[in-house]
């Protein structure tokens, strides 16, 4: 059966004191997008709002993966999404969570996404997010009352990181925030690619990660063996 993965955008277009311009990271969506397109899959966007959403890096919108994603369908959909409380997210096979400065906007503490990340993850479907993105996972609650972060592996867009590209812009830093709610952090070198999996979750650190993210995400829905996952 044609899996079905549910990519799920923020609508934020300003972030901070000074309102800088934000949105979802070009990268970030288009990278992983291309791979689901590729092996197959249906896919779908969905927001908070369901209005259109804002794109940050541009500049690189003539790089390989992002073309495909502007002038392929891919940006289109996404300008055509969903709103979350619309959609019956059990059908889908895997949710994915893309970055950029936004999500860290209306992603913290929103109790819809809470409530379909929990319910995701406890029917064993696929929960995905890379750079900014894994703040979605911020304030999940199990069903016993455990926090979903406590003794999870992940990564995310690192303290190291956000020094130089946007502390003064964001609400809080996201890796301390993902620690003190149990995460164990995996951080590696600023900009290189670092995508990890624990169980049906998985995390990347930046834009670089993104389609290791992606791809990581198809393995586990492909049911591929845990050296063939650490090979990509």
């Amino acid at each position: 059966m044609l899996k079905k993965i549910l990519i799920i955008v923020s609508n934020a277009t300003v972030i901070g004191p000074k309102h800088r311009k934000t949105g979802v990271f070009l990268d970030e969506v288009a990278h992983p997008y291309v791979e689901f397109d590729h092996a197959g899959y249906e896919i779908d966007f969905a927001s908070i709002t369901g209005e259109v959403p804002g794109l940050d890096n541009l500049e690189a919108k003539d790089e390989v993966m992002n073309a495909e994603f502007l002038n392929g369908g891919g940006w289109d959909k996404m300008q055509h999404n969903r709103k979350l409380e619309e959609i019956d997210v059990s059908v889908y096979d895997a949710i994915f969570m893309p970055g950029g400065l936004a999500p860290m906007v209306d992603f913290p503490e929103n109790p819809l996404l809470k409530q379909v990340i929990k319910e995701t993850y406890e029917r064993n479907a696929i929960v995905g997010a890379v750079c900014h993105g894994p703040v979605s996972l911020f304030n999940v609650k199990l069903s016993d009352g455990t926090y979903l972060l406590k003794d999870k592996n992940i990564t995310s867009f690192t303290s190291e990181e956000e020094e130089n590209y946007a502390k003064a812009d964001v609400p809080f830093d996201l890796q301390t925030a993902l620690t003190e709610q149990g995460a164990i952090f995996h951080e590696a070198t600023p900009w290189s690619s670092n995508s990890i999996v624990d169980g049906n979750l998985v995390t990347g650190q930046n834009p670089a990660s993104a389609s290791a993210v992606g791809k990581k995400m198809i393995a586990l829905l492909e049911g591929k063996s845990e050296p063939e996952l650490a090979r990509l």
